[in-house]
């Protein structure tokens, strides 16, 4: 399965700004070992499901380390027997794309 998630503070720096949490979370993503990767928007990670859903909730936790409330958008693409789909996906519309 591929989920892509996105974790925010309830509240920001004194700039509004949320990367330092956000970077807290990411740190718990890519020290998991599963492929993942990250955008301006959401974290992709992929894997089966009680290996991603537990990394989703160590970032979650380690968002709330820092702010005593934390927001959580999640979607999941569940596809039991394919694995690789992280770039596989990507590459299948690029090819697309050029034909």
């Amino acid at each position: 399965m591929i989920v892509a998630f996105s974790i925010s503070p309830s509240a920001g720096d004194d700039t509004g700004g949320v990367s330092a949490a956000v970077a807290e979370a990411v740190r718990v993503v890519r020290a998991s070992g599963l492929p993942n990767e990250t955008n301006a928007m959401f974290t992709n990670i992929e894997g089966d499901w009680d290996e991603v859903m537990a990394v989703v909730k160590q970032a979650v936790d380690a968002v709330a380390a820092a702010s005593p409330r934390v927001s959580l958008v999640l979607k999941a693409d569940i596809r039991p027997g394919f694995s690789g789909q992280l770039t596989a996906k990507v590459e299948r519309l690029e090819r697309a794309l050029e034909g």
